[in-house]
């Protein structure tokens, strides 16, 4: 970003061997070892309907799901195998999930210039070679998984998979079929759904993601609730909320 501010365009990666100082959700601190994948990705949204650049975290997710599929197809020691269903998921609104654990992380922000110009930035945080610890939540690895998928291998993949799913979000006029690819790699999706907004605590089936990317909710009597953000529980999980 302080790229942009100084007049940087981008299509831009920065790519860490390791990070100190990152930036999660919600301003929380992120260390990420080295042997992980941490990359951001400089995008520019000038021509860009302001309502659809926050549909780009679904491109990214859907980007970073295809990369992991092709980096870990081959030269696997998973005893999953490359030949079984993936076990990467895509979690709402900004997670990929493997096997149920946290494995990756996306994070957007835009800005715009005071003389013109916007652009978002896309944060990627993969674990490739090593899990966090001390989480409130279940997280894993490849490596842990039995992948010997390195970092620079899945950041070529994901260099041309970015581009594949920009080229088919078209600037936000191809959002649907982003839509159609997310939902397919989608975890939880007919499943007990929480998520907390605020002091609001909403539960039910997670139904689908709508056509502004927001989560779908169904409670018991049938009626249907969107979700524009919020901190997501699924299955069992969400049941405990």
């Amino acid at each position: 970003m302080d790229l942009f501010r100084a007049g940087e365009t981008g299509p831009l990666w920065i790519v860490a061997r390791r990070q100190e100082a990152g930036r999660g959700r919600r301003g929380n601190a992120w260390l990420s070892e080295t042997g992980n994948l941490t990359a951001s990705l400089l995008w520019p949204v000038d021509a860009v309907d302001p309502a659809q650049v926050p549909t780009l975290g679904f491109v990214a997710g859907v980007a970073l799901v295809a990369a992991l599929k092709r980096a870990t197809a081959s030269g696997s020691a998973s005893p999953a195998g490359p030949a079984c269903e993936s076990p990467f998921r895509l979690k709402w609104p900004n997670d990929v999930l493997a096997s149920d654990a946290k494995l990756a992380g996306l994070l957007l922000e835009a800005e715009s210039r005071p003389h013109g110009g916007r652009a978002v930035v896309m944060g990627f945080g993969v674990n490739v070679a090593a899990t966090p610890q001390g989480l409130p939540y279940r997280a894993t690895c490849l490596r842990q998984m039995l992948y010997d998928t390195r970092a620079e291998d899945l950041f070529v993949q994901l260099t041309d998979t970015i581009v594949d799913a920009a080229r088919l979000w078209d600037g936000g006029r191809g959002f649907s079929g982003i839509r159609e690819r997310w939902i397919a790699d989608a975890a939880g999706i007919g499943a007990p759904v929480s998520v907390r907004t605020g002091d609001t605590l909403v539960h039910g089936i997670f139904e689908t993601i709508d056509e502004a990317g927001r989560l779908v909710v169904r409670s018991e009597d049938g009626t249907r609730r969107t979700v524009t953000a919020g901190e997501v529980h699924l299955g069992t999980a969400a049941t405990a909320a």
